[in-house]
């Protein structure tokens, strides 16, 4: 049974499946957990120790929000404070809990600190001084860490991400169908019309007939995808939708390559989960998923998205070679194992709270 390191564990975070699994895996290393949140907890996410919750308005024009959350937090006197999340909802919690005496950890989640700062001079200096202000800061890759540390000063900074829940099954690589996997949000910062426009080279070319392309999930650009796929006739593209997470890992199971190319990102757990499944990571050539995958050795790099056709096509043909792709499984399932598996994580998120509290 893990034994609680902290009595009373506040979170503070947006509506977002990113927070409900923080808030069930981070449970069982607190006595009582309070959430301040701009949604609703789904039944199935909350822990028997949620005590309480307070339905905050994150917006920056929401300008009562900080002393509705200070009188709150006054209230049940929370040990700690996590919050989640370096842009408004840092700037409203920061407000709120100063002078209160609270240890802040703040956990940043990726476009919070590489693309909020760049949008104009009053977003970065929100972010620097939400960094600030925290005890302690903890980022899901190096390259993140590297930029946090360019932003602000820091009293501590760790690395470590939300990981995923378990390791799959060992995959029988040499049954997996020839497929490729999509599953980012359809929106405009993960370039699914690229990789639409990278598959209609590879339609083109008779060495590829038996393959196919999957494009999960959903967003704002579904429609216009579609669209851009029938424009392009290809023939061996499903849209699968929005789907669940048993779907989702059968997608996985069923691939041989997982391509994903935004334009910016930190750690993605759709990485990590495609890796322990044992696909092939074709990926855009960001310093995060540099901290992954290796070009040539446990996945493919692509430098130019407009390009990625040629990529798709290397990528694809390594994974075809069944001995080939179980030693890239292998290793990117050891490389699972030892750095993102989430109770793993989640204890380390706790020694980190503790840490924390016994500084004076």
């Amino acid at each position: 049974m893990t034994e609680p390191v902290v009595d009373k564990l506040l979170i503070i975070g947006s509506a977002s499946v990113h927070t409900w699994r923080y808030l069930t895996g981070i449970a069982p290393h607190a006595r009582e957990v309070y959430l301040a949140c701009n949604g609703e907890v789904p039944a199935e996410r909350r822990p028997a120790n949620l005590a309480g919750t307070l339905k905050l308005d994150f917006r920056l024009a929401a300008l009562g929000s900080a002393a509705k959350l200070r009188a709150w937090v006054q209230q049940i006197q929370p040990d700690l404070a996590h919050v989640h999340q370096a842009n408004s909802v840092a700037w409203h919690a920061s407000r709120g809990l100063r002078g209160l005496g609270i240890p802040l950890a703040l956990t940043a989640w990726g476009s919070d600190v590489l693309l909020l700062p760049n949008q104009n001079a009053l977003m970065a200096r929100m972010v620097k001084a939400n960094l600030a202000a925290a005890d302690l800061i903890t980022s899901d890759s190096l390259y993140m860490a590297a930029r946090i540390r360019e932003l602000a000063p820091v009293k501590r900074l760790a690395v470590l991400n939300y990981g995923i829940d378990s390791l799959p099954p060992e995959p029988d690589v040499a049954a997996k169908p020839k497929k490729v996997l999509s599953c980012r949000l359809h929106k405009p910062l993960y370039r699914i019309d690229a990789i639409l426009k990278g598959w209609a080279a590879i339609e083109a070319q008779p060495e590829f007939a038996d393959w196919s392309l999957t494009v999960a999930a959903s967003g704002s650009e579904t429609e216009a995808l579609k669209t851009l796929a029938e424009r392009l006739g290809l023939q061996r593209v499903t849209f699968a939708g929005f789907v669940s997470s048993e779907v989702l890992g059968a997608l996985y199971r069923d691939s041989r390559v997982f391509v994903s190319v935004p334009e910016s990102d930190a750690t993605s757990i759709s990485l990590l989960e495609a890796m322990g499944h044992g696909c092939l990571p074709l990926l855009s050539n960001l310093p995060a998923n540099l901290e992954w995958a290796i070009d040539g050795l446990n996945g493919r790099i692509a430098e130019d998205v407009t390009r990625l056709g040629d990529d798709l096509a290397r990528a694809m043909r390594d994974a075809a070679d069944d001995a080939r792709l179980a030693r890239i499984a292998a290793l990117n399932r050891g490389l699972v194992a030892d750095k993102a598996l989430h109770v793993d994580n989640m204890a380390a998120f706790a020694a980190l709270y503790s840490e924390l509290l016994q500084k004076p």
